[in-house]
């Protein structure tokens, strides 16, 4: 006979306890205990591999292929993927409600239908009308796409047995239930279960599957981060819901490189690409504004050259109030330290407030350079010159430090008109500086910002 025992478990970790408490032990969360009953069998549980006569092998001895790729007609997210669409891969892709996480699927499903793929849309959330409907707005058309609105995990896997197609979508994963797991969809264990799974399923058949994920008022994914352990690759889908541009960023990917970026804008008739981002970022661009600057980023193996913009006003209270956006905000301080100390600018009584414009987010040190100099502008009031860009990463000793892929960097800025770009002089060396660009090397914020203020 089967035993039935109750557990709790945390909504956010996955973290099990056979007492209810207010407080998760392990992620120090609050009321994220939820009660679970779990049947135990008598009888012993088969192992996966128990009856398996798999031996291990040398390494050397493993031959190895390149993976299957199934490329779609969007060059953004296959930049994102690695190349395309991995054959058997499951990819998990998370937003914020409204962000267009369904329209990104249902045009790649319609591109792919299209190419005499077989695919199979599931939707958890809405019903074949409602789909239809957004497939009419989208001009979607192609007879291979099928629309399935289905919640019973087994009744999905009779369907993908009948249909046998080449492309699954499952929207959205916690909406899919199992029948054998006793919790309500969308709980930890619903959701660690339906995903091994679906992933158990791509692997056999050796189909793709995209799951959509929803988010956490935090941005994460709800559920276990155990979810994110399971997929192949993880994909976030971020923009703001009144603005056109989204921006879908790669943050797991097992067959490609990670923090690779895609661009695309939303228009009434679905997604549409953004080939050269840069000039998206730099078209409102003010010249001759204090506080302004450009740096050239790099995003995965992309280089984007966006806007910084700062202001600095004195304090109307007894602290000065520091702020960012786009960029972590405890490099402001930071940075806004390094000038009083290392520069001399006085900024103890001053309020600073900084932001990426465009609503891209940066965390790699080589914007450091282009932060201060923004920030100094802004103090002094004096405007940079307009065609300069600004790469290198500060040290708290007021040195610029060397940065990676110097070259792209710089290709990118002569690419879009840029005059100068004032860069480490440790990255001086190594490689061709193009023609229509002059490059000056600096070793101090000091150098930097006597090149930069008029």
């Amino acid at each position: 006979m089967a035993r039935v025992k109750t557990k709790y478990v945390c909504q956010e970790c996955g973290y099990e306890t056979p007492k209810w408490m207010g407080k998760c032990p392990s992620c120090n969360t609050w009321n994220t205990l939820v009660e679970e009953l779990t049947t135990k069998s008598s009888s012993k549980h088969t192992g996966i591999g128990q009856s398996s006569n798999v031996q291990p092998e040398s390494i050397t001895a493993i031959k190895s292929n390149e993976e299957e790729r199934i490329t779609t007609d969007m060059p953004e997210l296959n930049r994102v993927l690695g190349g395309g669409i991995v054959v058997g891969s499951l990819v998990l892709i998370g937003g914020d409600p409204g962000i267009g996480k369904s329209t990104l699927l249902l045009q790649v499903s319609d591109q792919l239908a299209r190419k005499k793929e077989r695919v199979l849309y599931i939707s958890g959330e809405e019903s074949t009308r409602q789909t239809k409907l957004r497939a009419d707005r989208l001009a979607i058309t192609a007879d291979q796409l099928f629309v399935l609105s289905e919640t019973n995990l087994h009744l999905i896997k009779n369907q993908i047995e009948q249909l046998k197609p080449d492309f699954i979508v499952i929207d959205s994963i916690q909406t899919i239930f199992k029948e054998e797991v006793t919790s309500a969809p969308g709980s930890v264990s619903q959701v660690r279960e339906c995903t091994s799974e679906l992933m158990r399923i791509a692997k056999t058949n050796n189909v793709p599957i995209f799951i959509v994920g929803h988010v956490t008022k935090e941005g994460a994914i709800a559920g276990p981060r155990l979810l994110e352990h399971m997929v192949d690759a993880v994909l976030y889908f971020e923009g703001e819901r009144h603005h056109t541009f989204r921006i879908l960023r790669g943050v797991k990917n097992r067959f490609g490189s990670t923090n690779e970026m895609g661009i695309f804008e939303m228009k009434e008739e679905g997604l549409r690409e953004v080939q050269n981002p840069s000039e998206i970022f730099l078209e409102e661009r003010s010249e001759g504004v204090a506080g302004s600057t450009v740096v050239a980023s790099m995003e995965g193996t992309r280089p984007v050259l966006v806007e910084i913009q700062s202001l600095i006003s004195p304090t109307s209270f007894g602290q000065a109030r520091r702020m960012a956006t786009g960029i972590d905000h405890n490099r402001v301080p930071l940075l806004m330290a390094v000038l009083e100390k290392r520069v001399g600018l006085l900024m103890q009584n001053q309020d600073a407030y900084v932001k990426v414009a465009g609503g891209v987010k940066l965390d790699e040190p080589a914007i450091d350079l282009a932060v201060a100099v923004s920030i100094a502008s802004s103090f002094k009031d004096q405007p940079c010159k307009p065609d300069d860009v600004l790469i290198g990463e500060v040290g708290l000793t007021g040195e610029i430090r060397r940065v990676s892929r110097i070259d792209q960097r710089v290709q990118e800025a002569a690419k879009l008109g840029f005059k100068r770009a004032i860069i480490p002089a440790n990255n001086l060396d190594g490689w061709t500086i193009p023609k229509t660009i002059e490059v000056v090397g600096v070793n101090s914020v000091q150098e930097a910002l006597e090149l930069t203020l008029n």
